[in-house]
């Protein structure tokens, strides 16, 4: 590095100017009249209290600070715990809602089960009716085939006894034969 500077004409010169020159006095030293006003400064600071209102000032703004985190740390944890109230009200709703779909599953298949039943029953009851609608049916139509057949019957006997037998004795047996016929008919 000596190298260096004695190749660098700049600070050959500078050299060579402070080789012939003595150190200047205190008194005429340009750092000493910067260094006694500022220390003038540093005391009348000192004497007037200014590090001790430096020191509230910082200490309020430092206290002020560790409110807000404080505070901003409450805020947080209520956060969670609202967060975390809404969650478990959340699940509850889903597992009630779950809860709901499978009453209402269950619900429906029960009602579909009555009705199936509801409905054969009622079918039964509806056949059993016409069954029996049926039978009266028959059993009318065979009562007035028969009285068809009593009426034809006695009007057929009637005709032919009428025309074998003559005069009174006629009338007599006619009446007495339909008696007789319609009575085991009926």
């Amino acid at each position: 590095m000596a190298d260096t500077e004695s190749q660098n004409p700049i600070v050959e010169e500078i050299h060579q100017e402070l080789e012939g020159h003595a150190p200047p006095g205190i008194w005429q030293d340009p750092v000493t009249w910067v260094l006694l006003p500022s220390l003038l400064i540093i005391a009348l600071f000192i004497w007037k209290g200014v590090p001790g209102l430096i020191g509230k000032a910082l200490d309020g703004r430092a206290k002020k600070i560790s409110d807000e985190l404080e505070e901003a740390r409450s805020l947080r944890e209520e956060a969670q715990e609202v967060l975390a109230t809404y969650k478990r009200r959340q699940r509850e709703a889903e597992e009630e809602a779950q809860s709901i779909i499978e009453q209402a599953k269950n619900d429906a298949k029960i009602i579909a089960s009555e009705t199936r039943q509801r409905m054969e029953q009622q079918l039964e009851r509806r056949t059993a009716a016409a069954e029996a609608k049926i039978k009266r049916a028959e059993e009318q139509a065979i009562a007035e085939v028969r009285n068809r057949t009593a009426e034809v019957s006695v009007a057929a006997t009637e005709t032919i006894i009428r025309a074998r037998v003559e005069g009174s004795a006629q009338t007599a047996l006619v009446d007495k034969a339909i008696g007789d016929v319609q009575a085991k008919l009926n």
